[in-house]
C-alpha cells in the first residue's frame, strides 16, 4: 500500500475547479443563444517598470482612439472604452461569434513615485500604450564609495634608503 500525503487544501481547489468551470458553461450557453455577443470584455494589461518609467499596455483590437477614454485622477488611471459590433453583415450569415462587444473599464493605482505631468498614451496595433515617466527623486542613484576617508586621496612619497656600510 502507498502511503499519500495528506493535502488540506486539494479538496478547495478541486471546489474551486467545479465552481469555475459551472460559471463558464452558463456564460458560454448564454452567448450561444444570443446572436450577438455583447458582454462586457475585460482587456488583457501587461504592466512593466523600469528605472526610468511604468508601462502599461492594454489589448484593445478593433476599436477606434476616439471611443477609448483615459483619466488620470487622484493616483488612480482609469481606461473605458467601447467596441462596437459593425451591423454591415447581415448576421443570419454568422456561424459563430466569438469576439466580445460591448464597453470595459478598467482601473489601475499610480504609485506616487510618478510624474502626474510626465504621461505619455499612444495607440497602435490595437494595443494602447500609457507610459509614466518617474520623478528624479524616485530614480535609482549610484552613490561612489571613496576609500579612505573623506576628500582626495593622499599621495604619499617614499623616503630615499640611506646606504648602510658594512665593515667586512
Amino acid at each position: 500500500m502507498a502511503i499519500t500525503r495528506w493535502d488540506p487544501f486539494r479538496d478547495m481547489f478541486a471546489l474551486q475547479n467545479r465552481v469555475n468551470s459551472l460559471f463558464q458553461e452558463f456564460n458560454r450557453a448564454q452567448s450561444e443563444t444570443d446572436t450577438v455577443a455583447t458582454a462586457a470584455f475585460v482587456p488583457a494589461v501587461d504592466i512593466y517598470e523600469d528605472e526610468h518609467k511604468i508601462v502599461l499596455k492594454l489589448e484593445v483590437p478593433g476599436m477606434k482612439q476616439e471611443d477609448l477614454d483615459i483619466r488620470l485622477e487622484n493616483d488612480t488611471l482609469s481606461v473605458r472604452g467601447e467596441r462596437k459590433f459593425e451591423k454591415e453583415e447581415k448576421e443570419e450569415n454568422f456561424h459563430r461569434i466569438e469576439r466580445r462587444y460591448g464597453s470595459f473599464y478598467r482601473a489601475f493605482t499610480v504609485p506616487n513615485t510618478v510624474n502626474p505631468e510626465a504621461v505619455k498614451a499612444d495607440y497602435e496595433a490595437g494595443v494602447l500604450r500609457i507610459e509614466f515617466a518617474k520623478r528624479a527623486e524616485a530614480k535609482p542613484r549610484q552613490i561612489k564609495v571613496q576609500v579612505g576617508g573623506a576628500g582626495a586621496p593622499k599621495q604619499v612619497e617614499a623616503a630615499p634608503k640611506a646606504e648602510s656600510k658594512t665593515a667586512a
